[in-house]
């Protein structure tokens, strides 16, 4: 908006000038006067042109200033329908209303640990078939040469239906994977990121909206667990998510 408003202003000075320069005497109906009057009056008129309002009060006269009335309007009509396309380019693009947690934490899953993160709606948006996947970012001292890793982390489940309530995403951390072996210091030493893609089909606006984030190492809370994030109301008749609680973990003895 401040973009738009800055060029149309500097647009009319612009073409206001060029009026100026040929003689504010070639609008007819411009009251002579001081120069910053003259000025003033080729500035507004400038507007009515672009803006193609054309009051009739004043009108050009003359070849010259036909000419620059004749080229401002069809500027004005091009640079209206290029801001009308951007605003509806920017206002009518779908967003994917989700939160993740500030924190990945390493957590006691099943015999062993894994890594979890979490993620969240946050406004009435319904987000149904709902994939996740995460990739591991290492860099890795291979015979004295520093190397970029990848990794397409296993997840205990990739995809769900609907994204009603908070989402745990989970990396079973098993002897298959990456990260096994690794302890705190590991993740305190060692450089690495942890990349989250999220896919959803939004039903609000009939398309498919995509979120990212990602964790570095310093992000990854070691022995912790997600504490839970909804209740039942008073009533109990509906599920109250917190999202004040999305990153809200206790930390424990893995």
């Amino acid at each position: 908006m401040v973009i738009i408003v800055l060029f149309y202003f500097l647009v009319n000075c612009f073409f206001a000038s060029l009026y100026f320069m040929i003689g504010v005497e070639h609008l007819k109906g411009v009251e002579m006067g001081r120069m910053m009057d003259n000025f003033g009056q080729a500035f507004f008129f400038s507007i009515q042109t672009l803006t193609t309002v054309g009051y009739g009060h004043v009108t050009p006269e003359g070849l010259a200033a036909s000419t620059i009335a004749a080229i401002e309007a069809l500027f004005g009509l091009l640079s209206f329908a290029i801001a009308t396309g951007l605003f509806y380019a920017r206002f009518s693009k779908a967003k994917a209303h989700v939160l993740f947690s500030e924190n990945a934490i390493i957590a006691p899953y099943q015999n062993g640990t894994a890594l979890m993160m979490r993620l969240t709606p946050y406004k009435n948006a319904h987000l149904t078939e709902v994939e996740a996947k995460i990739t591991l970012g290492l860099r890795l001292d291979e015979g004295g040469k520093v190397a970029n890793k990848f990794y397409v982390l296993d997840m205990e489940m990739d995809r769900v239906n609907s994204l009603n309530l908070s989402w745990t995403l989970v990396h079973p951390i098993t002897e298959t994977s990456p990260l096994y072996g690794f302890t705190e210091k590991d993740y305190q030493n060692n450089l690495g990121e942890i990349i989250v893609f999220v896919k959803a089909f939004d039903d609000m606006y009939s398309t498919t909206v995509v979120r990212r984030t990602s964790y570095i190492f310093d992000e990854v809370v070691f022995g912790a667990k997600f504490n839970p994030m909804f209740s039942r109301s008073d009533d109990d008749s509906r599920t109250i998510l917190h999202i004040d609680k999305l990153n809200s973990f206790e930390r424990l003895t893995v």
